[in-house]
């Protein structure tokens, strides 16, 4: 169940509500309402994104479904609603994500020729991790992280690395809400700073069957301006996978690689660029 910690953003009305002037515009209603959406509300219901946009019911009822058929929002099984695919389309255009994927194309293909596992970038995006670019691994093994896909910080390689380097109010809000995906899914907070402190001490992040399973995962901090985390690069690939340590190394030398070189192309702090 997320719990709400007082003071953060995005997790109180006074923070999500818009101005009245604000409201008073389609887009700015359309907007307060897609703004309703974070790592602590992924899936809603029209409840729930009235209260937090501070809309009527009535209009929200009205504008989700034209965001529903307009591709913004879809509809899940449960009839809750949660961002829809044609935003990550959008986003996507950004110089952010069109910058960052070019130049991390190429460092990710060598990855990709050494083991043939999926590869992976992301960035922090809330309470997630959204994933930039993927290449897909030639192994037997069903790989969630596709672009675009937002996936949590406490149960997937790149996110844990995002999240042992983020802010100390970033990992209070995702200790206090820790969803359970598999029977090995880390959800006692203390266990899971621990290994937080020990991911920042070694440089890298293991998930075995902690978001699917079959599947276990390995990543590593890429770093700009001052040596501060920006993104996570990392692989995806099946437990039975005896190769993990040379990966390890093969990680951390393609992400002090690319680090240097967005440093050079002026991406050294992405958090500047959303």
């Amino acid at each position: 169940m997320t719990q709400n910690k007082p003071g953060l953003p995005g997790h109180t009305l006074s923070a999500r509500a818009k101005t009245a002037q604000d409201l008073k515009s389609v887009t700015g209603r359309a907007f307060a309402i897609l703004d309703t959406f974070d790592g602590g509300h992924r899936h809603q219901s029209l409840a729930s994104i009235s209260r937090r946009c501070g809309l009527p019911l009535s209009t929200v009822h009205r504008m989700v479904h034209e965001l529903v058929d307009l591709g913004a929002l879809i509809r899940t099984i449960d009839g809750s609603y949660e961002i829809g695919s044609k935003i990550w389309r959008l986003g996507i255009l950004a110089s952010l994500h069109s910058d960052l994927r070019e130049i991390a194309l190429p460092y990710m293909e060598d990855i990709y020729q050494l083991g043939n596992d999926a590869v992976q970038i992301g960035v922090l995006d809330g309470f997630r991790c959204l994933i930039v670019e993927r290449i897909a691994g030639s192994r037997t093994l069903a790989v969630i992280s596709k672009p675009g896909a937002r996936l949590p910080l406490h149960a997937s390689g790149v996110g844990k690395v995002l999240l042992a380097n983020g802010s100390r109010e970033l990992q209070e809000a995702v200790l206090g809400s820790l969803d359970r995906y598999t029977g090995n899914t880390i959800t006692d907070a203390k266990v899971l700073e621990q290994q937080l402190k020990d991911i920042k001490r070694q440089g890298f992040a293991h998930s075995q069957e902690e978001l699917a399973m079959g599947a276990t995962s390995l990543a590593v901090p890429i770093a700009g301006y001052g040596n501060k985390v920006t993104a996570a690069l990392g692989i995806v690939t099946p437990v039975a996978n005896r190769d993990l340590e040379r990966m390890v190394s093969v990680l951390k030398v393609s992400a002090a690689a690319l680090s240097r070189k967005l440093v050079l192309s002026g991406l050294g702090d992405l958090s500047q660029r959303v």
